[in-house]
Parts: structure tokens; C-alpha cells; sequence
């Protein structure tokens, strides 16, 4: 992981505008919901399958515990895990993979704020001495990594790395929180993949640009 690309992963310049929704199937009540198809299921999935081979070749001992941030990462964390367990059944080093939860809810419509809230137990003491990967589908100012990076390491684990699906360029940016990047993205609000807007939009496979008719219809 040390080559600067790698680190950043797939980069989405600032001006691409995504695919048309023409060219793929989707739920046709989001119709007028979405702008475009930002990043098709299919190269999800192989970006994914890297990152796993990535974890694979640095995790030295056989065991890891995948801490998933909910909702948005249940995909996210799911394919990863059943990549990293595909890869070693087929090879001499096998990595045992045990998958916990956390949520976490810092966003209201399309806005982070700054409040962080841990919904559900706090006590992680079940990570000390233990290699964690935290599992986070979206990462953007870094507040919330930083803060929950915070409270895991108060639990004592052996290691600590973050993984992210997809890493935003906003202003502020937190540097060097990831340790493992899917794609580093425009700021731009996207949903599907588990990524939601007011908990719509989970059941979308592709990872898509909400519209300005989404954002309304669905807001709170």
C-alpha cells in the first residue's frame, strides 16, 4: 500500500459526468430521482476484489475483525468479507474473518453535521488485542472516522486500519485516515450500493447522483 495510486484508488475527475441511466436497470420509481450512473455495480465489485487481495497481503496474522459502520457499509463489508474468505480458501493463507457492527448517524438530507452518534452498545472491549479493519462506505471531511478511530483505539486492539468504499474531495480533507480507498470521488451526493438519502435508495446496485427531484421529494 505504499504507492501513492493505490493509496488514493480509482480518482473520478471532477468532470465526469457519470453514465446515462439509459444504459443500465434500476428501479423504475427512482426514475426521476437520479442524474446519471456514477459507478456501475460491476466495477464496484471488481475494485472491491483488489482491495481484498490488498488486506490479504497485509494482515501478517490469521485472524481479523471487519467493524462495520451502518447502514451505508453492509454491502460494502459483505462483499469484502466474501472476497477475503474466497481468496483463502484457494490459497495457502487463510484469513479468519469475524464481522461486527456499528452505527453511526451524522448526516440530515445531504448535509454532515456536527453532532456523531453511536446508536447502540459503545462497548467494543471484544476488539482488544484483535487486528481491526473498520468498514466505511463513505468518507468525506473525516470526522467520523477520526472520532470512531478515537473510541476503537481506547478498546486496546493489536492494529487498527480503515477501509473506504468511496473518498470524497471536500474541503479540509482529511489525509491519511484510509488505509484502504475503492474511489476518491468529486463532491458531489450519491446514493445506492446501501449509500441512502432519508433511508431511500439502499436497493440501488449501481452507485448513482441523486437528482435536485430526488432531493426534494425524499427530504425531511
Amino acid at each position: 500500500m505504499e504507492n501513492h495510486g493505490i493509496k488514493r484508488g480509482i480518482v473520478i475527475k471532477d468532470d465526469w459526468p457519470g453514465y446515462s441511466m439509459d444504459l443500465f436497470t434500476y428501479p423504475e420509481h427512482y426514475h426521476e430521482d437520479i442524474e446519471s450512473v456514477y459507478i456501475p455495480h460491476g466495477v464496484i465489485m471488481d475494485r472491491i476484489e483488489r482491495l481484498a487481495h490488498h488486506i490479504m497481503d497485509d494482515i501478517e496474522d490469521q485472524n481479523l475483525v471487519a467493524l462495520c459502520v451502518l447502514k451505508g457499509g453492509y454491502k460494502f463489508c459483505s462483499d469484502l468479507v466474501e472476497f477475503i474468505t474466497a481468496f483463502g480458501r484457494n490459497s495457502n493463507k487463510y484469513l479468519e474473518t469475524r464481522v461486527e457492527f456499528i452505527r453511526l448517524k451524522s448526516y440530515l438530507n445531504d448535509q454532515s453535521t456536527e453532532d456523531l452518534h453511536i446508536i447502540g452498545s459503545r462497548d467494543l472491549s471484544f476488539l482488544r488485542g484483535k487486528n481491526v479493519l473498520i468498514v466505511e462506505a463513505i468518507i468525506d471531511t473525516g470526522k467520523t472516522m477520526k472520532t470512531l478511530l478515537k473510541h476503537v483505539e481506547t478498546f486496546q486492539p493489536k492494529m487498527v486500519k480503515a477501509a473506504g468504499l468511496l473518498v470524497k474531495r471536500v474541503p479540509n480533507m482529511a489525509e491519511g485516515l484510509t488505509d484502504y480507498v475503492g474511489f476518491e470521488i468529486p463532491n458531489r451526493f450519491v446514493v445506492g450500493y446501501a449509500l441512502d438519502y432519508n433511508e431511500y435508495f439502499r436497493d440501488l446496485n449501481h452507485i448513482c447522483v441523486i437528482s435536485e427531484t430526488g432531493k426534494m421529494k425524499y427530504k425531511i
